[in-house]
């Protein structure tokens, strides 16, 4: 009875609708916990590994994830070829042939010596800010735990004062060829992990991986006018890349206090005046309060409770485009909950004379 071949994603844990950062982390989850060096003489782990290798060839790669999705047969065999290598589908190997264009490698995209180049990982961090800080903009650092290139080997994952070694069994190449006819069927090297290198002395610090968790702190220009939630992206400051990748980028995503003032909307903001009932039926002039301070604002005569008056250009800075939003002073009516006398007395005369006309 033939043995289930599994899919890509069933090989790496992940959903089918995984992103790729999320196909990344669990793939090097899983490359750390079965690598041939941490687990030598260990047959069942050699074959997890290759499954791992093969499933992240096909998932890494938007194109052959797409073929994948597709075309993969019902029985979870990727790509749909009878008797497919687990998680990565046939993977053709002309052998030396390819030597004579140059050495394309396989079809999968990976080189024939190294591992395949991937840029590193994002990363998030927030920073706090006060009301009154998002509308100036600040300078700050922030600290951010990422897995750098080990302090210890430099990022060889070798001991220091020794270096990776060209992997014996596939001398280099990255790959093992399992004679199919007139092709050749190629597998990651079950040794080196498809590196096409291996580490004989490992790294103390790092075990070999040549990465460790660590805290860096990056300084970071936060612009006048930013919003609770506004990302700022700082290219190149993630987790470095993998086989001489590039690097992902950092996230920072601000994160600001409510004011007791104002309310935001957008660039605008509101804020609410209280005025008396005779300055809204006669009309004055009251102050108020912008982020650059005081600002006198004529009150019109018979404005109602709940109008809007608007101070151009007091508002926050825009971030898109130039100068700053709108101060809106809504006005509320202010009822004395206990009149003095004198007020109650005036006020009972309106009152008569109200209700007379």
């Amino acid at each position: 009875m033939a043995t289930r071949v599994k899919s890509p994603y069933e090989a790496l844990g992940v959903s089918k609708t995984a992103s790729p950062d999320e196909i990344k982390k669990a793939y090097r989850k899983l490359v750390r916990e079965y690598h041939p060096d941490k687990k030598p003489g260990d047959k069942e782990a050699e074959e997890r590994f290759k499954e791992i290798q093969g499933a992240y060839d096909v998932l890494s790669d938007p194109e052959k994830r797409k073929q994948y999705d597709a075309f993969g047969s019902a029985d979870g065999r990727p790509g749909g070829f009878p008797g497919g290598a687990p998680g990565g589908g046939f993977n053709f190997d002309f052998g030396d042939i390819s030597d004579l264009f140059g050495g394309f490698g396989d079809i999968f995209g990976r080189s024939r010596r190294g591992e395949r180049a991937s840029r590193g990982a994002d990363l998030q961090a927030q920073v706090s800010l006060s009301f009154e800080d998002s509308l100036r903009g600040i300078e700050t650092q922030i600290p951010v735990e990422a897995e750098l290139a080990c302090r210890e080997c430099g990022g060889s994952g070798a001991r220091p004062g020794t270096s990776p070694t060209i992997c014996p069994e596939c001398k280099g190449r990255g790959v093992t060829v399992e004679s199919q006819g007139m092709f050749g069927l190629s597998h990651p090297c079950p040794r080196c992990g498809g590196n096409g290198t291996v580490i004989e002395s490992p790294c103390p610090r790092c075990h070999g991986s040549g990465r460790e968790r660590r805290t860096k702190r990056y300084k970071v220009k936060i612009p006048a006018g930013v919003k609770d939630g506004t990302q700022i992206r700082l290219k190149g400051k993630g987790e470095p890349g993998f086989g001489g990748g590039p690097p992902g980028d950092l996230l920072v995503v601000t994160r600001v206090s409510e004011s007791p003032v104002y309310k935001r909307r957008g660039a605008d903001l509101e804020v609410e005046v209280p005025v008396t009932y005779a300055d809204a039926a006669l009309g004055a002039k009251v102050e108020v309060p912008t982020p650059e301070g005081p600002v006198s604002l004529k009150i019109p005569a018979g404005s109602e409770s709940g109008k809007l008056l608007r101070i151009k250009g007091r508002g926050a800075p825009r971030l898109r485009g130039s100068g700053k939003g709108d101060v809106l002073a809504r006005l509320r009516i202010a009822v004395p909950k206990k009149p003095a006398k004198k007020e109650r007395d005036l006020l009972e005369q309106l009152q008569k004379i109200q209700r007379v006309d």
